[in-house]
Order: structure tokens, then C-alpha cells, then sequence
């Protein structure tokens, strides 16, 4: 089973190369099923409905969120409107939306994707490594379900290496999303679950994590604000990571970063054959 999960759309540029080249990847390479993190889709800051039925139309089986998710105020309603739309597990009791979904994929296996937030230099949560072993014990790999995928979207580097090894051996994937830089470490781990700490953006990266330069540096040089972040506006890279799952044990056989077009180089996975 090919999947191929896209890390976080930031702003109008990285909206339209998912669309430009979602629905030609899916055709293309015979994809089972995507997932889009698309908590910047809207200028930067969560995503509307508009955006997220269009991110749906053009080859996304699920959107996650992340901490942006309620930005768009009309998130708290309409994310009750969608089955594909997954937010963080690891909100409190009664916030809307759901934070896991069991869905068939287009070769007919069943996958559960959980979405969870960090805590190191993140606002409180609950502990997202609790509320993830929740869901996969409700639903095990190789029993309800043929492959689990999970995208934890966090700030620190070691809190999601750490689930990573938490998850090892009980889920297919592993991947990080929030940091917005694609990161060299893509594996599969001894378990069998592949990883990656950050699967990078879909945006321009002629940025500061996809927002125009001056803000970020005013800030970080004299320490002030001078206004809000503005999406970069160039040409972007659409950054993912692609895994080919075992149907019959539902871990990972192979897996790889994808990038491509803007300013980083190009890389396809090896393993996806025309």
C-alpha cells in the first residue's frame, strides 16, 4: 500500500501546489492514500472550509490540524461537518472534531490516522504519548485496522524522536509536522514503523518557515513587533514523505522524504515505480 503524507500547507502557495500536483502524484504513482496537514493553509494561521473541501477535491483522504486549528473560528463548527478533517487527540474532553478516524483506503485496507500535539514548548495539553496508546489499543494494528498512521505535531526535535520509539513496532508511521523543515532522518526503525521527525512544508522557503523575512527578523534582532506574519509569497516546494506499507503485517517496507520544485532539490522515492 503507497502512502503519501504532506506536511504543512503554509499560505496561498503552498495551497496551489497541492493542488497543481496532488491529483497528478495520486494518478501517477497509483497512491493509496494521502494525508495533508492543513493547519496553514489559511495566510498562515489554520484553515477555512473553503480550503479544506478544496484540499479534500484535489487528493487528500484526510486533513490534520495542529495547533492553529482554531484560528478560523469557523473551524470549531465546520470541523464537526467533515469525517476527513482530523484535529489533535490530546484536546481536552468536549472540544470538537475528533482526533483519530478509521478510514478505507483506495486498495481497500482500513487506516487510522491519530494526530497529537506536543507539550515541550508548546502550550498545555494532556500527555499526547497516553492519549495516542489510547487509540491504538482501541484499535490495534492488525486487528481493526491494516495500518496506523500518526502525525504528531510538535516543537521539539527529541519529544518527537521520542514517540517515535514509543510507537515503534505497534503503528506504521510515524511523522512529525510544525517545524516547517524537512528533516534528513527518514527510516524505518527496528520495529518496523517508519519514521521522520519533520516531513517540511508545502510553501515557499525563501521565508522563515514560510513567512515573509522582516517580521521574524525584527523580532529576533530587536526584539519587537512591527506587525503580524505574512505568508511568503514565491515560488514553493511541495514537501512530504511517502511510505510503502506491507498489506499483511501493516509496518513499513520502504520509506522516503518527497520534495519538489522551489528551492530545495528534488527527491522522488525510489520506490514508487510508473
Amino acid at each position: 500500500m503507497r502512502l503519501l503524507f504532506l506536511g504543512d500547507v503554509y499560505g496561498r502557495v503552498g495551497r496551489e501546489i497541492v493542488y497543481d500536483l496532488l491529483p497528478t502524484l495520486r494518478d501517477r504513482y497509483k497512491l493509496d492514500f494521502v494525508i495533508v496537514n492543513g493547519e496553514n493553509s489559511a495566510g498562515g494561521f489554520g484553515i477555512s472550509e473553503e480550503i479544506a473541501l478544496d484540499l479534500y477535491d484535489a487528493g487528500a483522504d484526510v486533513i490534520t490540524m495542529g495547533d492553529h486549528c482554531w484560528d478560523k473560528k469557523e473551524a470549531l463548527i465546520f470541523v464537526e461537518k467533515y469525517d476527513f478533517l482530523v484535529r489533535p487527540v490530546n484536546f481536552a474532553n468536549g472540544t470538537p472534531g475528533r482526533g483519530t478516524g478509521l478510514y478505507k483506503a483506495k486498495n481497500g485496507a482500513m487506516i487510522l490516522v491519530v494526530h497529537a500535539l506536543g507539550r515541550v514548548f508548546m502550550p498545555p495539553r494532556d500527555c499526547p504519548f497516553m492519549a495516542v496508546e489510547q487509540q491504538i489499543e482501541q484499535c490495534s494494528l492488525g486487528q481493526m485496522a491494516d495500518a496506523i498512521f500518526v502525525d504528531f505535531h510538535a516543537e521539539a526535535t527529541s519529544e518527537k524522536m521520542a514517540m517515535g520509539h514509543f510507537l515503534d513496532g505497534r503503528v506504521s508511521a510515524v511523522v512529525g509536522t510544525h517545524t516547517h523543515v524537512p528533516t534528513g532522518d527518514a527510516h524505518i526503525m527496528q520495529g518496523g514503523s517508519a519514521y521522520m521527525t519533520d516531513a517540511g512544508m508545502c510553501g515557499d522557503y525563501d521565508s522563515v518557515i514560510g513567512a515573509l523575512k522582516d517580521e521574524p527578523l525584527n523580532r529576533f534582532i530587536y526584539g519587537r513587533r512591527m506587525g503580524g506574519f505574512k505568508p511568503a509569497e514565491g515560488i514553493a516546494t511541495l514537501c512530504g514523505f511517502a511510505v510503502d506499507i506491507d498489506d499483511k503485517t501493516g509496518f513499513a517496507r520502504h520509506c522516503s522524504p518527497l520534495r519538489i520544485g522551489g528551492m530545495l532539490q528534488d527527491q522522488l522515492p525510489d520506490f514508487w515505480v510508473e
